[in-house]
């Protein structure tokens, strides 16, 4: 007997970017003639959710047989990847409420993660495709700063204003079906983002999840960060038995 799956998130925009063979759609309503007049007869809603599973485990077969490990050096942006990692789910405080977030332990939180995988794992996506999952608000780091005198100042985003901004709007024009370009993401900025995720990271718990997701970009190892790879996810689910 297959195990029922537990999805967090399911990315509906991506789902659409693959196409399947159509097969034929029953028409929207039906009118029946009677001695009395006519009758307005809807047909019987098609089951999205089965077609939407059904498509899922498709490209779970498609992709998976495609797929690099996120772990693996030298991944390309829009490149597809598998990942089981323990991940929390935040978002932001503020003006990014519709963006979504998984990040993976912060530094010496789990050292045997650590070890197997070498890298960071950040994962940003909409809130709207969430699955009845409610993720922690977290403070975000500065965004914006003020430049100049109180009567000349103007406002300009900071690096971290830069990287949250890119990655939102990446989202944005994946969703409609279109790969994003990789410039834009500001890697120090990106960083600072996890550091503002990892320092509640006492009072977010996070769990093992598993899912396929596209390289957005892969920040270099520094001499005071690891390696990091940025990707938006197609799905996210719970993972019951984790390696």
């Amino acid at each position: 007997m297959s195990e029922y799956r537990e999805f967090v998130y399911l990315s509906d925009a991506k789902l659409q970017q693959f196409s399947l063979p159509r097969r034929l759609a029953l028409p929207g309503a039906l009118r029946l003639n009677t001695p009395v007049g006519g009758v307005d007869v809807d047909a019987p809603a098609a089951d999205s959710e089965r077609d939407r599973m059904r498509q899922l485990e498709k490209l779970d077969k498609h992709l998976g047989e495609r797929a690099e490990w996120f772990a693996q050096p030298g991944l390309r942006p829009a490149q597809w990847v598998w990942f089981e990692a323990p991940l929390r789910c935040v978002t932001l405080q503020g003006d990014y409420q519709h963006m979504v977030l998984f990040a993976d332990p912060a530094p010496g939180e789990d050292p045997s993660y650590e070890q197997q995988t070498g890298c960071r794992l950040l994962l940003h996506g909409s809130s709207r495709h969430l699955r009845g999952f409610a993720p922690a608000a977290v403070e975000a780091p500065a965004l914006e700063g003020i430049d100049g005198g109180s009567s000349f100042a103007t406002t300009f985003l900071t690096t971290a204003g830069q990287a949250v901004r890119a990655l939102s709007l990446e989202h944005d024009v994946a969703a409609e079906g279109v790969t994003p370009p990789p410039s834009g993401l500001n890697g120090a900025g990106v960083r600072e983002l996890l550091e503002a995720i990892d320092a509640r990271h006492g009072q977010v718990p996070g769990a093992w999840m598993s899912g396929l997701a596209r390289v957005t970009a892969e920040l270099l190892a520094t001499d005071t960060a690891a390696r990091c790879v940025v990707a938006s996810p197609l799905s996210v689910e719970y993972v019951r038995d984790p390696a």
